[in-house]
C-alpha cells in the first residue's frame, strides 16, 4: 500500500511476495495524466492474492477473460500473465501520450500561449515515472529469472521471455517518447517566442503606418500659415497626400515581409 514501494520479490514461508507497479491512468486534466502504483502479489499453496490501492486496469482484464489461456491452477503461469499484461498496458498508454502530443504539436505550431507548453511538461512527468517503474520492474523480473522459479514448464519459460520482451520494449519506447518530447518542448518554446515576435512587429508596423496621418493631422491643426491654407480643395489634397504616404509605407513593410 506505500505509493513509493519499488518492485521486488520477497520468500517468506514457502510463500511468494512479488510487487510490481503497473500504470494508472488519472485522467486528462490531472497533474500528470499517467501514474504508476504498486501492485502485491501473493502466491500461497493454495491462494493467489492481489493487493492494490487503485483500481488498475490490470486485474480487469484478467477479470474480463481477455487473456487467453488464463488460469488460476497454475500460479506461476498466472503470475507471468499478470506481467505481460502489465507490460502491455504500459505499451498501451506509451501510444496514447504519443497520441496527445501529437494533438498538442499541431496546437503548438499556431500558438503563442504557455499552455501548451505546460500540458506537454505533464505528459513528460508521465514518462518519467514510466522509465523509473519500467526499470523497476525488469530488475524483478531478472530476479525471478534467477530464481529458476519457472523452469518445470516450457511454456511458462517461453512467457517470461515474452514478459521480458514486453518490458525492454517498453522500456526502450519510454526513453524515445522521452527524449523526442524533451526536444520537442524546447524547440515549440522557441516557437512560441517567434510567434510572439511576429505579432509584435505587425503590431509595430500598423503603429507608424497610423501615426502617419496623426504627424499631417497635428501640423495642420496649428494656427500657423501652411501651404495650401487659402485653397478650397485643401482637405481633399492633405487627405489623398496622407493615404498616398501611407500606401507606400504599407508597400514597403510588404516588401521587407513585416505584414
Amino acid at each position: 500500500l506505500d505509493v513509493d514501494e519499488r518492485a521486488r520479490t520477497e520468500r517468506e514461508n514457502g510463500d511468494l511476495l512479488v510487487i510490481l507497479r503497473v500504470p494508472l491512468y488519472v485522467g486528462p486534466d490531472a497533474d500528470p495524466p499517467y501514474e504508476t502504483v504498486p501492485v502485491g502479489i501473493i502466491l500461497t499453496e493454495t491462494l493467489i492474492v492481489t493487493l492494490c490501492q487503485a483500481d488498475i486496469d490490470v486485474t480487469k482484464d484478467l477479470a474480463t477473460g481477455r487473456v487467453r489461456g488464463l488460469s488460476t491452477v497454475k500460479r506461476n503461469r498466472f503470475l507471468l500473465h499478470l506481467l505481460l499484461v502489465t507490460s502491455q498496458r504500459y505499451l498501451a498508454h506509451l501510444r496514447a501520450i504519443d497520441a496527445a502530443v501529437d494533438r498538442l504539436e499541431d496546437r503548438l505550431q499556431r500558438s503563442m500561449r504557455n499552455r501548451e507548453v505546460q500540458e506537454l511538461l505533464k505528459y513528460q512527468k508521465s514518462l518519467t515515472y514510466f522509465t523509473t517503474a519500467l526499470k523497476s520492474n525488469e530488475l524483478m523480473l531478472r530476479r525471478l529469472e534467477r530464481t529458476r522459479l519457472f523452469e518445470a514448464f516450457p511454456d511458462d519459460e517461453d512467457l517470461l521471455e515474452d514478459v521480458l520482451t514486453e518490458v525492454q520494449q517498453a522500456i526502450e519506447m519510454t526513453n524515445i517518447s522521452s527524449n523526442i518530447l524533451s526536444q520537442m518542448m524546447d524547440a515549440f518554446a522557441s516557437i512560441i517566442s517567434n510567434n510572439l515576435n511576429v505579432v509584435m512587429k505587425f503590431l509595430a508596423s500598423i503603429t507608424i503606418v497610423l501615426s502617419i496621418p496623426t504627424i499631417v493631422a497635428s501640423l495642420y491643426g496649428m494656427n500657423v500659415g501652411l501651404p495650401l491654407a487659402g485653397n478650397p480643395y485643401a482637405f481633399f489634397v492633405v487627405i489623398g497626400a496622407m493615404l498616398v504616404i501611407c500606401a507606400l509605407v504599407v508597400a514597403l513593410f510588404r516588401r521587407l515581409d513585416w505584414f
